[in-house]
């Protein structure tokens, strides 16, 4: 495998394709990022969605304290900093999920995965820039999202207390992610412990020890129950979530717990590739039985790259021939499936014989935020490969 040559092909991608036509077509003078666009990047709907405003942010801030100090990357990030800071929080600091063009609420702070994505952002934009208030406005969420951990969707929740309670890997798995980009301004010993809490957490209970498949959803004490949700599995989410775990472990040189996390990455890929299309599933039940889900044979854009992304580091860490074998299945379906020559940027959403499903660049679930954070992170991983 020419390493070399794959670092070149995913950092002109980034800096020629993906960053081009967001900056070309996102920006709105109003305030804020357009983000519905299709396949030429015109925009088809002008609803803001908070956490993917953020997300933005977070992207162009961090490209501009990771990859180069381009003034216009920041000036983008401040663009939406500035946007985020007028319009996303509600009167007692919590983050809509939606808004009008105009910053008007829309959609009410229904779950605390917004102000997940506001905190990081802000947090970034604050290293990025230096600006004092972007941090006292991410510590402040930070802590907003702690307070609300065991009950991160407050009146909003529909399932009625008691009667099946269940924990989801959704809040721990972002909280890693959360605690890694935060970790620069918080205490120390803050950090730590709730790192080493979370990777308990995750580790020791969603992680199915005899199929080492990560569990959507979990009784209390890690077991399974036998409903949709109790044999729900993600392969994009649970992977994903198992690169944050080998990143914060290797912080910690805990080399078994990486080993572990690789582990589950395997045997998701051995049981949600598609032998006979290729590509990953996007949902499965762990059971084998009838999905609830009827997107469930989708092939998804973040899924493939989050999957590059986490068999890179995995071969980075360990070396095992079989993240790379892997790896190259993954990179030829992604590439040749993904990618729009004709008018920039990769589609989202594929049908299970790779066909494109909708012809959009970006939505409601789909923005500025997975494709170049892989791009970067597999680019840096191949020269240090290399290296």
């Amino acid at each position: 495998m020419n390493f070399r040559a794959l670092q070149h092909q995913y950092i002109t991608a980034l800096r020629s394709d993906i960053i081009p036509f967001w900056e070309k077509h996102s920006i709105d003078p109003q305030g804020g990022f357009l983000t519905c666009l299709d396949r030429a990047g015109a925009v088809y709907d002008t609803d803001k969605f908070v956490w993917l405003q953020a997300r933005q942010v977070w992207t162009f801030s961090m490209l501009y304290t990771r990859l180069e100090k381009n003034p216009r990357w920041l000036s983008i990030a401040r663009h939406g900093i500035d946007f985020l800071r007028a319009h996303g929080m509600d009167s007692e600091g919590n983050w809509y999920f939606a808004l009008t063009r105009d910053g008007t609420p829309l959609v009410q702070p229904y779950n605390v995965f917004s102000d997940c994505f506001a905190a990081m952002a802000f947090s970034q934009y604050a290293q990025a820039s230096g600006d004092s208030s972007a941090r006292e406005i991410a510590l402040r969420s930070y802590h907003n999202i702690l307070r609300r951990r065991d009950n991160p969707k407050g009146t909003y929740a529909k399932i009625v207390p008691g009667t099946r309670p269940m924990k989801s890997y959704a809040l721990p798995m972002i909280l890693l992610n959360l605690v890694q980009e935060m970790a620069w301004m918080l205490e120390k010993k803050d950090a730590d412990g709730l790192r080493t809490a979370l990777m308990n957490e995750v580790a020791g209970l969603y992680i199915d020890p005899q199929t080492r498949l990560v569990h959507e959803h979990v009784a209390p004490d890690g077991t399974h129950l036998d409903t949709f949700d109790g044999r729900l599995i993600n392969p994009g989410h649970g992977i994903e979530g198992m690169w944050f775990l080998m990143s914060l472990a290797e912080e910690t040189h805990d080399t078994a717990l990486i080993t572990r996390a690789l582990d589950s990455i395997m045997a998701t890929l051995e049981r949600a590739w598609d032998t006979r299309y290729g590509g990953i599933f996007y949902l499965m039940d762990a059971q084998g039985k009838p999905p609830l889900a009827m997107e469930w044979d989708q092939k998804l854009f973040w899924v493939h790259v989050e999957t590059l992304v986490g068999l890179l580091l995995g071969y980075r860490l360990t070396k095992r021939p079989d993240c790379l074998s892997w790896f190259e299945r993954i990179h030829e379906y992604t590439w040749q499936h993904f990618p729009d020559p004709e008018f920039g940027e990769w589609w989202g959403y594929l049908d299970r014989r790779g066909d494109v499903l909708i012809p959009l660049k970006g939505g409601k679930w789909k923005g500025c935020y997975h494709i170049p954070r892989a791009l970067l992170l597999c680019a840096n991983m191949l020269g240090e490969i290399d290296g």
